[in-house]
């Protein structure tokens, strides 16, 4: 009898412990993983106990789980904010300081969840000109692209069928820029794998010397694509955050100087490189994070 009380005050301590870990989701995408393991790592390293339910899903699985209360923090970008709230057309979100603002005031009143500081990189669609094109015939920006375009040089841009379709991607960029590519200056491909694309553009697949890319991808710095900037904004600006349930901060408040710190120097330059290791190379995200908070010595 007594063995059996012992055995039941064990499986409830233990019940208590794990009710009180932090549950750490992320997407399931290659940069999602990457930060993902920056968060849990962070934790561990504080100290604070945490259960690892990184790659959970996409946007709508992950964010429908911290709202519901099974997760309770994971990295989410600013601009996803606009989506959930039904924001897209807010001029704030076209601006790094206010989307931050306005997301983090918007899910704290609806939803009471913190985002903590973001950081400073943009992970939005783009497009990007093979560097040799670009450097040539001197493409920076979309305003010289749109340029390119109707001076008639010879484009053939990359892109899955949601970029070419979505009236947040190329058509937007056509509108807000003034120019248009006919059906056989496109070369859609199934999905929306950005290594497809960029790497048939770098490799000139089908005549492709342009590509969809999101800012960030890894594979923009082994193949030295040139990312046009948008200068008019027409993109909403992605900032990545670690979001966490208001009652877990209040919890563990320790988590938030070192996440906040952990994300700082997550540059669109350091993301790159990073996610150029996971997407490219092959290596575990874990890994990665862990050489990351290394050299920033957020870890020993």
């Amino acid at each position: 009898m007594r063995r059996a009380v012992v055995s039941l005050l064990f499986a409830l301590a233990a019940f208590a412990s794990h009710a009180q870990a932090v549950r750490v989701g992320s997407k399931a995408d290659n940069e999602g993983a990457l930060l993902g393991q920056i968060v849990l790592q962070v934790l561990r390293h504080e100290g604070i106990p945490v259960v690892d339910r990184t790659q959970l899903g996409p946007t709508s699985i992950v964010r429908r789980a911290l709202v519901n209360g099974d997760l309770d923090v994971y990295p989410e970008y600013t601009g996803n904010a606009g989506f959930f709230f039904h924001r897209e057309t807010d001029p704030a979100f076209r601006d790094p300081r206010r989307a931050y603002a306005l997301a983090a005031s918007l899910d704290l009143a609806a939803n009471r969840l913190v985002w903590l500081a973001p950081a400073p990189a943009d992970n939005h669609w783009a497009i990007g000109v093979r560097g040799d094109v670009a450097r040539t015939a001197r493409l920076a920006t979309l305003d010289d692209f749109s340029r390119w375009v109707r001076a008639g040089a010879r484009v053939k841009l990359a892109g899955s069928a949601e970029f070419v379709e979505s009236d947040a991607a190329l058509p937007a960029f056509q509108q807000a820029y003034g120019f248009t590519l006919r059906g056989d200056q496109l070369l859609v491909l199934a999905g929306g794998d950005t290594s497809a694309t960029i790497k048939a553009a770098a490799e000139g697949i089908s005549g492709v010397n342009a590509s969809m890319v999101y800012s960030t991808d890894g594979a923009i710095a082994v193949t030295g694509l040139t990312v046009l900037d948008d200068p008019r904004h027409i993109e909403m600006v992605y900032q990545p955050a670690p979001v966490v349930r208001e009652d877990v901060l209040r919890r563990y408040p320790a988590m938030r100087a070192p996440l906040e710190a952990a994300f700082r120097s997550l540059t669109v330059e350091r993301l790159r490189r990073l996610n150029a290791r996971t997407q490219i190379d092959g290596e575990d995200a874990g890994k990665v994070a862990a050489d990351y908070l290394r050299q920033e010595k957020l870890l020993p």
